[in-house]
């Protein structure tokens, strides 16, 4: 248990800076997505989806396009294009939700 604490530990210690933050000081439209892989690796999936709800789909469409290119499926690119798209809707009402109840301020 020591060994996971500490690895998680690690990497919530390096996490790339976001540059839009950094120059501006306000979120960007994909802040939260690595606090929320980490969750999602620890196994909180309710905190992942608090985080950064599109994380479970844009993974799902990330590993759905790599097999996907191996077997070549019948509607994979329709697939593809519908959850692509769902994935920017949940980033764009995720975001104006921010704008919304002020999170977006350091």
């Amino acid at each position: 248990m020591v060994a996971q604490s500490s690895f998680f530990d690690w990497l919530n210690h390096h996490l790339f800076t976001c540059p839009f933050k950094a120059h501006f000081g306000i979120d960007c439209p994909g802040c939260g997505f690595q606090r929320s892989v980490i969750a999602l690796l620890k196994g909180n999936f309710l905190e992942s989806l608090k985080l950064y709800p599109a994380t479970i789909p844009f993974l799902f469409v990330i590993i759905f396009m790599l097999v996907h290119l191996r077997y070549d499926f019948k509607f994979g690119a329709q697939i593809i294009k519908i959850t692509v798209a769902t994935i920017a809707v949940i980033i764009l009402i995720n975001y104006i939700y921010k704008i919304y109840t002020h999170q977006l301020i350091i």
